[in-house]
């Protein structure tokens, strides 16, 4: 199995719904030993309930908007499992009223609390986690993003912005980070319908496009990403870093 032996830490688990736990599933199937961080203002019976399918595996509160926050929940992390040897990084949120109207209506603290929660966050956890020295040899970071980053997506609006932010983040982080002999490489999946999605006006036709000009002519699914997801954690990516690797069965390809 890829990761036999990997611990593997999921930041950002919702529901059953989410690409976060398609990763999930993929890492336990292949060996990884894994661990989730939640928003502290979801319900954490629910997410408990969902987790148990994987067994032993906690989840822990962390606040992507606070280092403070994000600190404690790595350090209690590593005092119950030690070193860790991937993070994913599944964290994004935008105002609804900033996904919803034209994005030139954004205003500047909705701007900037996507940016922060979405992009900032992934900078604030590579760098804690390595002050904290909780990654293991080769430990590797991915985030997911979308391809609103590169082109306009109707309703992708300020979200857009904050995932060319992460992937941005993404390149600079390959560098400090391969100082360390770590890596971070970003996940740019297709459209998928989670809890999120529901927030992007007219969603429900960009998977209709997708699936009709897609090379493989299908929409991608969260056990696909998650797959990819266990590649970029496993040895066998040990020479990928600073990358964005499409799962999207090929749409970002097509042109008119």
């Amino acid at each position: 199995m890829l990761l036999e032996g990997k611990k593997v830490l999921i930041m950002g688990i919702r529901n059953k719904w989410s690409i976060a736990w398609g990763a999930a599933q993929s890492a336990y199937e292949n060996g990884a030993t894994v661990i989730f961080t939640h928003n502290s203002m979801e319900s954490a019976e629910k997410v408990e309930a969902l987790i148990k399918e994987i067994p032993g595996a906690k989840s822990y509160p962390c606040d992507a908007g606070s280092d403070e926050s994000i600190r404690n929940c790595l350090e209690t992390i590593k005092a119950e499992y030690g070193k860790i040897d991937g993070i994913l990084h599944s964290i994004a949120h935008a105002n609804t009223e900033d996904l919803r109207n034209d994005f030139i209506l954004t205003s500047r603290d909705g701007y900037a609390h996507a940016c922060d929660i979405s992009a900032y966050s992934l900078v604030a956890t590579a760098r804690i986690a390595r002050e904290l020295d909780m990654l293991n040899e080769g430990a590797s970071f991915v985030a997911f993003t979308y391809y609103g980053s590169e082109k306009v997506m109707e309703g992708y609006n300020v979200m857009g912005v904050a995932k060319a932010a992460l992937e941005a983040s993404i390149r600079y982080l390959s560098k400090d980070l391969g100082k360390d002999g770590y890596r971070v490489n970003g996940i740019s999946a297709g459209p998928i319908k989670t809890l999120s999605a529901k927030g992007i006006k007219d969603f429900g036709t960009i998977l209709d496009v997708v699936e009709q000009r897609a090379p493989l002519h299908k929409n991608v699914t969260t056990k696909q990403v998650g797959d990819v997801t266990s590649f970029l954690f496993s040895d066998m990516s040990s020479a990928v870093t600073g990358e964005i690797i499409h799962a999207d069965n090929g749409f970002n390809v097509t042109g008119i």
